[in-house]
């Protein structure tokens, strides 16, 4: 496809995308379409006809059945971290690059679950809800500080090293678990086992990703494991933690507390109700998803993933793609850019190579790079483009797009 003027560039917007992103997109002079809340698959396999790029956060889900729609899209932008919400698989295999914010929201995160940390163990939420109901209840009993206490993150991602790093300057020993090899920041400590960690932590904080090996890592056999004046806080994924184990683990004193930021099953927007089995719990802190829910994180979000998919457009740059080869080149002011998407199979870039030499093009640059299933060239010639030599470059076998930029 021969890319389209600015002007014509329609990209839809779900979830109240930040007007960060908004701001940058009219600037491009791109076509917006904004929609408040998420679209079911079958609104947006039909919305996404005439899209050429797709804005969403963590409650829409990219289906298979929604791309075979999608003839036009060029790229989406995630705009959180997560991005199990969509089949990327079938992104890739329809030359589609998939762009998300993993940094944006960390900080925010992490505050979040100190505040919680904090309010848990003091016991400020048992005393809030007993206030509330008229009983004052003045009294140390059951309420710590949490300097000498040992925190267990689960999960020393961009998240859990950071939280890693401000609660021990708070005086938390830390220890972390991980299935893959980390350098442990400051003096935390790496745990061997995730039974180790949940056996001398007196707060368990999950930072894991949404893979489906981690569905229900905490589970009745886990919080049983746990110290009963242990708090536990999930601000990851909702599928990785039993809700049902957790609730008889609070109601049975297994554990002290818990605070929860994301369910199995959350509300599509606002109007809808919350139903949970952790509700009217004491000493139970219950937010709605909102770790990353801070203005200065949606700013971040939005700049970076709007950034990201303009570079996309305007140079082919894929760089932080989370299911595509990472491709960056300076643009050149004198030269054709061409972006070759293809299967990966042996002799594509000879096959490229070869068209473009019968044709007399001079590459001017030219980066290739794989990634398991597909490839990615970006080439630039300093010739004019012949039709015939972009219909011979489209029908090399294995293409799955062929797109001139300038």
């Amino acid at each position: 496809m021969i890319s389209y003027p600015k002007n014509k560039i329609r990209i839809l917007l779900l979830e109240n995308i930040h007007q960060q992103a908004i701001d940058l997109f009219e600037e491009e002079s791109y076509q917006i379409i904004r929609h408040s809340g998420a679209m079911t698959e079958e609104v947006l396999a039909d919305a996404i006809r005439d899209v050429h790029l797709l804005g969403i956060r963590s409650k829409t889900q990219v289906t298979e059945k929604i791309l075979l729609q999608a003839n036009k899209l060029l790229g989406i932008g995630v705009f959180c971290i997560g991005t199990n919400q969509l089949d990327l698989k079938a992104c890739s295999a329809k030359g589609i690059p998939v762009f998300n914010a993993p940094y944006s929201n960390t900080r925010s995160v992490v505050e979040l679950a100190i505040g919680e940390m904090i309010m848990l163990i003091r016991n400020v939420v048992t005393k809030n809800s007993l206030l509330h109901a008229g009983q004052w209840d003045k009294s140390a009993a059951n309420s710590f500080e949490i300097r000498g206490k040992t925190l267990g993150i689960v999960g020393y991602g961009n998240i859990g090293s950071q939280l890693s790093v401000l609660a021990e300057a708070m005086g938390m020993q830390v220890v972390f678990y991980d299935v893959v090899d980390k350098l442990s920041l400051g003096n935390a400590r790496k745990c061997q086992t995730f039974h180790e960690l949940l056996k001398i932590s007196d707060v368990v904080s999950l930072h894991v990703d949404g893979r489906s090996d981690n569905t229900q890592l905490m589970g009745s056999d886990e919080f049983k494991q746990m110290k009963p004046s242990a708090v536990f806080l999930n601000l990851s994924r909702g599928h990785v933690v039993d809700i049902d184990a957790l609730q008889h683990a609070l109601l049975t004193h297994q554990i002290h507390g818990a605070s929860v930021d994301v369910f199995p099953y959350e509300p599509v927007n606002n109007d809808e109700g919350f139903e949970s089995p952790l509700r009217g719990l004491s000493n139970t802190l219950l937010t709605p998803h909102i770790g990353g829910s801070t203005e200065e994180a949606q700013k971040n979000i939005g700049d970076f993933v709007t950034r990201k998919l303009i570079h996309f457009v305007n140079k082919g740059d894929t760089y932080g793609a989370v299911n595509f080869p990472e491709v960056q080149l300076p643009a050149f002011t004198h030269s054709h850019r061409m972006l070759h998407v293809h299967f990966n199979v042996p002799g594509i870039l000879a096959q490229i190579n070869t068209i473009l030499a019968n044709y007399s093009a001079n590459i001017q640059a030219q980066y290739l790079k794989t990634q398991e299933d597909i490839g990615y060239v970006i080439t630039d010639i300093g010739s004019d483009y012949q039709s015939e030599m972009i219909q011979a470059l489209r029908d090399i076998p294995q293409t799955i797009r062929l797109r001139i930029l300038y």
